[in-house]
């Protein structure tokens, strides 16, 4: 009996280890996926965020699996060697943001024109030099803005942790820190990405998507990527910040494709809005000179970063109705309206598919917040470099 009661109790002590060990396996995991907090209004992911925000209309929790990333990536990868490495990129951020809200777009941009060439490896940083071009001369990116934001991160990341943080894990940690403070979701990245040797400006110049495009190429080019219509059309609503030149949607306001009339997909009375915008100042359309389709279209589209042009041109900003409207929310009932202001954000709604997602968002913000999430994690993890390949730039805009 004495024998029977100790076997009973050995059996007990081992079901509760192993209750324990599946317990803790299990918060583990969940500590990986991340909760993240979607809301009509900024993001409270990070609990230590000194941006004071509006009060929500709702807010929903949402644990998610993200997609998976190179095995050479992992969460939390300057533990080691850099352990305020997030925070510092966070707190920058947030600091410049304060002072000028508009680097928000900005950044959002930047990470995209990276990684949609050759991947998530900071090779848009980097200037020309040496007899070499650079990705930053390409007709696209000759608006690109926020590189100045990255140089500060990285030269107090420099001070802190010399020669460990790469600038391919900034721009995307920067990038997601920008989406917050626009009121878009929070979402885990590991990092652990090297920084390119080399520059890509031919295939900038060719194969970036552009705001003439029709639905079938807009496909085509992400689709290249890996990306299918679902997560198109949650990239794209990105285009729920930022401001876009006059000049490079003109022709859909007064000759669209060589008629001599308006693009007919575009609501009247919206029609008569830009215009009283933009005015008809035709000269200075230049379709050769059209910026990247990016999810966030160009805070200024002047002829070169470097060099601003010195009269402001008409812009329209893309959540015109205010800022904190919701991360989305204009984007997409706008769509259903007509009333998209690029052509290829139109175009959305000229697939049965991608108009079917389109309505999705449109009545569902927190599902597109959560779609949104997971299709800047597969951005991110876009053809990534890790060792041994590539490099840690002591400087983003050369090679180490």
């Amino acid at each position: 009996m004495d024998f029977s009661r100790k076997l009973s109790f050995l059996v007990f002590l081992l079901c509760v280890l192993i209750s324990l060990k599946n317990q803790n396996a299990e918060i583990n995991r969940s500590s990986q996926a991340g909760n993240w907090v979607s809301s009509d209004s900024y993001s409270v992911s990070h609990s230590e965020s000194p941006i004071s925000s509006p009060p929500m209309s709702r807010t929903i929790e949402m644990e998610i699996e993200p997609p998976g990333p190179p095995l050479s990536l992992r969460y939390d990868y300057y533990r080691e060697t850099c352990s305020g490495a997030e925070q510092t990129i966070k707190s920058v951020v947030q600091n410049l943001y304060l002072l000028k809200p508009d680097i928000a777009p900005s950044l959002l941009r930047l990470v995209f024109h990276d990684c949609f060439v050759q991947g998530c490896d900071a090779s848009v940083l980097l200037d020309p030099g040496d007899g070499t071009e650079s990705e930053k001369d390409s007709p696209p990116n000759k608006s690109l803005k926020g590189f100045e934001v990255i140089d500060n991160i990285k030269s107090e990341l420099e001070r802190i942790c010399p020669g460990v943080v790469s600038c391919a894990d900034i721009l995307v940690l920067a990038a997601r820190e920008s989406v917050i403070l626009a009121g878009g979701p929070f979402y885990p990245l590991q990092t652990g990405r090297k920084d390119s040797n080399m520059s890509f400006p031919e295939e900038a110049t060719y194969q970036l998507p552009r705001p003439q495009d029709d639905l079938s190429n807009i496909i085509e080019k992400f689709g290249s990527r890996g990306f299918n219509k679902e997560e198109i059309v949650s990239l794209l609503g990105a285009h729920s910040i930022g401001k876009i030149h006059c000049k490079f949607f003109l022709n859909r306001l007064y000759n669209f494709g060589g008629t001599d009339q308006p693009d007919p997909s575009i609501d009247s009375e919206f029609l008569n809005f830009l215009r009283s915008k933009c005015g008809n100042n035709t000269t200075s359309f230049n379709q050769s000179a059209s910026p990247s389709l990016s999810p966030a279209p160009s805070l200024s589209l002047a002829p070169s970063s470097a060099a601003p042009a010195l009269v402001e041109e008409p812009s329209i900003e893309m959540d015109y109705e205010g800022h904190g409207s919701g991360f989305g929310t204009i984007y997409y009932q706008s769509l259903l309206q007509s009333r998209g202001i690029l052509y290829a954000d139109q175009q959305l709604t000229a697939g049965e598919e991608t108009k079917n997602w389109v309505r999705t968002y449109a009545s569902d913000l927190s599902l597109f917040h959560k779609n949104f999430a997971l299709a800047m994690i597969k951005l991110s993890n876009h053809r990534v470099l890790t060792v041994p390949s590539g490099q840690v730039r002591l400087d983003c805009r050369r090679v180490a």
